[in-house]
């Protein structure tokens, strides 16, 4: 079995990585100590995509609010020269 970063990648992959790391524990195959190591994985995998999704949800709520804020018009000053 490969060492996989600590550091997930995309969110996509985070939780293709989650669904096998779920079916191999399922399948009850795996030693004690790799059944750990998976469940660690699994426990980093989580808490980055929840990381994740928090930050896109605070992104969308920003983006929602702006676009329900009337544009403010700044007033003309005309510079020297025009």
């Amino acid at each position: 079995m490969s060492k996989k970063s600590t550091a997930p990648g995309q969110f996509e992959q985070s939780m293709q990585e989650l669904e096998q790391i779920v079916q191999q524990l399922e399948q009850g195959e795996l030693t004690l100590e790799q059944a750990l190591a998976q469940f660690e994985r699994g426990i980093v995998l989580v808490k980055h995509s929840q990381q994740q999704l928090q930050a896109a949800e605070q992104k969308v709520q920003i983006l929602l609010q702006q676009q329900q804020e009337p544009a403010q018009l700044q007033p003309f000053a005309p510079q020297a020269g025009d």
